[in-house]
């Protein structure tokens, strides 16, 4: 059997499941360098990306798009496609110049006695010269079903919680009964949507509009998460916040920027510096959200101790890693792909489990868009450069190397194959890879770990394959690999094996033999604003890097001497 999902709005994504295996998620942001979050508009697109992989439109056996919805005027301002119904929604779309109408589900659930993963059912998807059927499901459904199905939990037939926050949505606590194979739906944790932290960062710092009304901004979130760093937690606004919230919350339409107003307006004269107001902001909404999920999960008689992560706010790092910090169950998970760019395979997922009551999906995280080894800009030159003699490159020059290797990785983040990975042993590494990315002075760089040493140097350094949680740099290491440390002495940890990534494993490996270090600086490969290099063409085209390394060989820029 052969399931297509598909996310048509920002973040586009084709997924396609055979026979319960993932065969690939393409991002469309992963494609031609196109900007991120690019959304699919042309529905001939998905039938060409199917061509590339072997497939044709009427191979597929169902079809699954992500459902949509506008939760405010400014929502639905910026999103012309959509059109809200009753009982399902409308996107548009086009097909050979000829615009549209696509039947899709909704945003999420319409009350606590709304069936989560109830399916609608439409005709009308057009592509390759014909017209498909499809299912449509809930977006929160999506994110619900990416994030179990792809769980160890689901691999191992057990329950879970699954907590999804997404940008337009409180946070929700579902819970997958594996025995009865069912979702129920345990209610909202509290009445904040996700967007609340990027619109209120927008009153302050270097994030600052010019209007009283910020808008949500999908770049905003991560910049703000490594920002708070150079606060401090001021505890005494804590209750400033609160009261607020319980004071003048009405409804989620523009209540962030009603917040923020109002905390300007409180605390006005108090000399607060915009960064410890984000701070403070932070860790509030951290303990709000530890605090209410606790209460949930004790409400519900605690029907499992295994907990998956979803929605955009769980590639917070350190709102994941106050939740598992806070031991609320035994076992916390959070996929690759929490935020839209697994709602493609959540719609599949969806699907498949609809259609057949499978749960377990087989799937790697690197299931994206195969690297095209063609040839360099004008300017460099190429020779065969094993990962030895690679390793020994990023030890005596300390330079940047843009690494490219088979399929990209699913999500927003590079976990080894489009990477721009660099010795992390010199104090001036960070500003240099800032510089050569242009990013912020104050954005942190990851380091890529291998497995088996990651404790040795971090606490708590568990596993972490996807760089989602937050870990804290021993003593003894700081000065070791200053390039890796962030400002408030943690880091955003990969963690790599020979299993899950046996080229990189190899490189660390050597890397270490050179060195001492069993890590390296990894921060993605990518032009500003744009999803990762599909090719060596637009690493090399990029040039801010003097090396890129590709499938085993190394090209090199041509510099002129002086």
């Amino acid at each position: 059997m052969i399931v297509c999902g598909l996310k048509l709005t920002h973040d586009g994504a084709v997924a396609l499941i055979e026979d319960n295996k993932l065969v690939f998620s393409i991002e469309m942001e992963k494609l031609n360098n196109n900007k991120r979050y690019t959304s699919i508009e042309d529905t001939e697109t998905i039938a060409e990306i199917l061509k590339q992989y072997g497939y044709k439109a009427s191979d597929v056996d169902y079809y699954a798009i992500d459902g949509w919805g506008g939760y405010n005027a400014d929502e639905l301002a910026i999103q012309p496609r959509l059109e809200i119904g009753e009982e399902h929604n409308w996107l548009s779309a086009y097909y050979q110049g000829d615009k549209y109408a696509l039947g899709i589900g909704q945003y999420h659930e319409r009350s606590l006695g709304h069936q989560v993963l109830e399916a609608w059912k439409f005709n009308g998807l057009k592509m390759e010269g014909g017209t498909f059927e499809y299912f449509s499901y809930l977006h929160v459904a999506g994110h619900i079903m990416s994030a179990y199905c792809t769980s160890p939990f689901a691999q191992k037939g057990e329950s879970a919680y699954i907590l999804v926050w997404d940008g337009g949505m409180y946070p929700r606590l579902y819970f997958f009964d594996a025995a009865s194979q069912s979702v129920e739906n345990l209610g909202p944790i509290f009445l904040l949507i996700g967007n609340m932290y990027t619109i209120f960062s927008q009153h302050f710092g270097p994030f600052k509009v010019e209007t009283s009304f910020a808008k949500d901004n999908l770049s905003i979130a991560g910049k703000v998460m490594a920002y708070i760093a150079l606060g401090e937690l001021k505890r005494e606004l804590l209750p400033v916040f609160d009261t607020i919230y319980t004071e003048c919350y009405n409804t989620p339409m523009g209540f962030a920027n009603i917040f923020a107003n109002e905390c300007k307006k409180r605390i006005a004269g108090q000399g607060y510096k915009d960064e410890d107001i984000l701070a403070t902001f932070h860790v509030y909404l951290e303990e709000l959200l530890v605090d209410k999920l606790s209460k949930k999960i004790k409400r519900s008689g605690q029907k499992a101790d295994n907990l998956c992560i979803a929605g955009g706010c769980a590639l917070n790092i350190k709102w994941n890693s106050a939740i598992r910090n806070a031991g609320l169950v035994k076992s916390v998970y959070v996929p690759p792909f929490p935020n839209d760019s697994g709602s493609a395979i959540g719609a599949a997922c969806c699907a498949m489990f609809q259609i057949t009551q499978n749960q377990r999906l087989e799937w790697s995280v690197y299931s994206g868009p195969k690297i095209e080894t063609n040839d360099p800009d004008d300017g460099w030159t190429s020779r065969p450069v094993t990962l030895e003699e690679l390793a020994v490159i990023l030890h005596e020059t300390n330079q940047p190397v843009v690494f490219l290797h088979d399929r990209a990785e699913l999500g927003p983040r590079a976990l080894g194959n489009r990477s721009i990975l660099c010795a992390p042993v010199s104090p001036e590494g960070k500003d240099l890879l800032n510089e050569m990315k242009m990013r912020e002075s104050y954005r942190p760089v990851s380091p890529i770990c291998l497995e088996e040493r990651a404790q040795e140097i971090f606490q708590p350094g568990t596993a972490d394959p996807y760089m989602l949680y937050d870990h804290h740099v021993r003593e003894g290491w700081h000065d070791k690999i200053p390039a890796v440390v962030h400002l408030d002495g943690t880091a955003r940890l990969q963690t790599i094996t020979r299993e899950e990534n046996s080229v990189v494993a190899e490189l660390l490996e050597a890397y270490e033999k050179v060195s001492g270090i069993p890590l390296l600086c990894n921060t993605s490969a990518n032009f500003n604003g744009s999803g990762f290099f599909p090719d060596v063409y637009a690493a090399t085209k990029w040039g801010r890097a003097n090396y890129v390394w590709c499938n085993h060989v190394l090209y090199e820029k041509n510099v002129e001497k002086e």
